[in-house]
C-alpha cells in the first residue's frame, strides 16, 4: 500500500506529477520538495517574456495561487534534498529533516554547466536557469548596455534576441561555425546567423572566450585571439547537465541522466524519475534519449504520476519543442539529424517554410519557420514511419495530414 509519495524537484515535471497524482485519484500524502522558494513555474518565458519585462513571477506560475493547498499537496520549498535513501525509504533535507516516503520521484531537471572562465565571479556575469536568474538579468538589460552572450545555442540565441529588442548592443560568441548548428545543422545555422546579424547582433563564430576582464564588475570579454569585447553584462549560455547527484548517491543507473524505463522507473525499486534529468527509451532514437523541452518535462511528469499508481502506459511521445527569436517562431518535431537530407516547403529566406529531414525515404524530423501548421500536420508521417516522395513534401498543394493517414 502506498501512503506517501515524495517528489524531489519543484519543477514543471514535478509540479505536473504532484497534480497528476491527485487527478488520478491518489488520496495519500504528497510532498513536493524544491530548492527554490518559488512554486513550480514555466521556464520558456524566462528567456523571452520575463527578460522583456512583459511578464512577472505570478504570470509564469504553473497553476493559480492556492492550487496546491486546494489539492492538499504539501510544499517544502527553499530547502534542497541532500540524499535519497532507498533502504529506509527516506529523503533527507538540507535542514536536517528526514521525510519517509513509500515512493520517490526525482524531477530535479538540469543545472547550468560549470562556468570557470577567469572573471566568472565578477558582478554583471549572469547565467539563466531560474526565475531569480531571469529577474536579475532583466534588470541589467538596460538600453545601450554592452551585452556579450557566450554560447549560441537556443538559450543564448533567445537571450541575444531579447536583449537586442530591449535596445542593448549585443555580441554573441560561438565556438562552432554557426549558431544552433549542433542541433539543426548548417542550413538552419546559416539562416539564424543571417537573422541575428540583420537584427544588429554581432556574431563571433569559431571563437572562444579566454577571460572576463574587470575589477569588481565586468568590463570586457577577451577572446583567445586577443580581441576584447566591451561588456557591461555577460551571459553564459553554454548548456546544462542533468542534475543526477541524488540518484547517483542512491545507486541508480546513470547514462547522460537517470536511466528510466518506459514507466519512469529507475534501477532502484520505488524510485522514479521524470523530465530533463532522465534518459529513457524512445522508438524515435537509437539508444536512450534525454530531452530538454517543455513538452517532455510536462508530459513525462504526468506519466510518472500514473506509473507510480500502477496505471501508467509506456511513455514514448514524439519529441516536439519550439523557440521564439525576433518575429520568427521555430518549431521542431521528431529528431532531425544534420546528416539527413533536407527538403524544403515554402520560402526559408522569408522565414516562412518547413524543412523535412529525410533518411532513405523516411522523415526523421520537421523544422518549421513560422509554419506550426506544417509541423503539426507532419507528426503522423514521422510517428507511422510513412515512406515519402520528396517532391510531394515540397509541393505546397500536398495535404500533409492526408499523407499522414496512408
Amino acid at each position: 500500500m502506498v501512503d506517501t509519495i515524495a517528489i524531489v524537484g519543484a519543477s514543471l515535471s514535478g509540479g505536473r506529477a504532484a497534480l497528476g497524482l491527485r487527478q488520478d485519484g491518489f488520496d495519500g500524502r504528497v510532498l513536493l520538495i524544491g530548492g527554490e522558494p518559488h512554486e513550480p513555474y514555466e521556464r520558456p518565458p524566462l528567456s523571452k517574456e520575463i527578460l522583456r519585462g512583459i511578464a512577472d513571477a505570478e504570470s509564469v506560475s504553473l497553476v493559480p495561487p492556492g492550487a496546491y493547498d486546494e489539492a492538499e499537496i504539501e510544499l517544502v520549498l527553499g530547502t534542497r534534498a541532500e540524499s535519497v535513501r532507498p533502504t529506509d525509504r527516506s529523503v533527507v533535507l538540507a535542514d536536517g529533516r528526514s521525510i519517509t516516503a513509500d515512493k520517490v520521484l526525482l524531477s530535479t531537471g538540469a543545472d547550468p554547466r560549470p562556468f570557470t572562465l577567469t572573471g566568472h565571479h565578477l558582478a554583471g556575469v549572469h547565467a539563466l536557469r531560474t526565475l531569480d536568474d531571469a529577474v536579475a538579468l532583466r534588470d541589467a538589460l538596460v538600453p545601450g548596455a554592452n551585452v556579450v552572450v557566450i554560447g549560441a545555442g537556443f538559450i543564448g540565441a533567445e537571450v541575444a534576441a531579447t536583449a537586442q529588442a530591449r535596445g542593448c548592443s549585443v555580441t554573441m560568441i560561438e565556438m562552432a561555425d554557426l549558431p544552433l548548428q549542433r542541433v539543426l545543422g548548417p542550413t538552419f545555422g546559416a539562416l539564424y546567423a543571417d537573422m541575428h546579424r540583420s537584427n544588429g547582433v554581432t556574431l563571433h563564430c569559431n571563437s572562444m572566450p579566454e577571460a572576463i576582464e574587470g575589477s569588481a564588475h565586468c568590463t570586457a570579454v577577451r577572446l583567445t585571439d586577443g580581441t576584447a569585447l566591451p561588456a557591461d553584462v555577460v551571459v553564459c549560455g553554454i548548456g546544462v547537465t542533468p542534475a543526477v547527484a541524488l540518484a547517483q548517491s542512491a545507486g541508480a543507473a546513470l547514462d547522460n541522466g537517470i536511466v528510466v524505463d518506459g514507466h519512469c522507473r529507475t534501477s532502484i525499486p520505488n524510485l522514479y524519475a521524470a523530465g530533463d534529468v532522465t534518459s529513457r527509451p524512445s522508438s524515435y532514437a537509437s539508444g536512450l534519449l534525454r530531452l530538454e523541452s517543455w513538452q517532455n518535462a510536462q508530459n513525462h511528469g504526468i506519466a510518472a504520476a500514473a506509473s507510480m499508481l500502477g496505471a501508467g502506459k509506456e511513455f514514448d511521445e514524439l519529441p516536439w519543442f519550439w523557440s521564439d527569436q525576433y518575429d520568427v517562431n521555430l518549431q521542431v518535431a521528431g529528431i532531425p539529424s544534420p546528416q539527413d537530407t533536407i527538403v524544403w516547403r515554402g520560402d526559408p529566406q522569408a522565414h516562412d517554410g518547413a524543412a523535412f529531414y529525410i533518411r532513405g525515404n523516411l522523415v526523421t524530423g520537421v523544422v518549421g519557420l513560422n509554419r506550426a501548421r506544417d509541423v503539426r500536420a507532419s507528426m503522423d508521417i514521422i510517428k507511422k514511419q510513412i515512406p515519402v516522395n520528396p517532391a510531394e513534401l515540397a509541393d505546397e498543394s500536398t495535404n500533409l495530414r492526408t499523407l499522414g493517414k496512408r
